[in-house]
C-alpha cells in the first residue's frame, strides 16, 4: 500500500470511528496484517451462511437472509449495484 492510499484508508476509517462516537457507539478500525486477516476470513465465513439475499439498488442497500430467517442489510451506495446482473 502507498504512503497516499495509507493516508486515505486512515482517514476514511477515522471519520467512520468519529462519526459513531457522536452516535455514543464507538468502533475498532483494521487496515492491514492479521486483524485484516481475521476480519476477512470472518466476513466470508458470515457471507458463505447465507441462503438468500435481497439487492435495492434503489434504496442502496443489500440484505441477507441466514438460516432461521435471520436478516441483515447492509447499507451501501456501490454493493448493490457491482451485485446487480446486467439486464440482457
Amino acid at each position: 500500500m502507498t504512503e497516499a492510499t495509507d493516508d486515505t484508508l486512515r482517514a476514511v476509517t477515522d471519520r467512520v470511528i468519529e462519526l459513531e462516537e457522536e452516535l455514543e457507539a464507538s468502533g475498532v478500525a483494521t487496515i492491514d496484517g492479521s486483524e485484516l486477516e481475521w476480519s476477512r476470513a470472518a466476513l466470508h465465513k458470515w457471507v458463505d451462511e447465507m441462503i438468500g439475499v435481497v439487492v435495492s439498488p434503489g434504496l442502496g442497500r443489500v440484505t441477507v437472509v441466514h438460516p432461521g430467517g435471520r436478516r441483515s442489510s447492509i447499507a451501501s451506495s456501490t454493493l448493490p449495484y457491482a451485485m446487480s446482473r446486467p439486464l440482457r
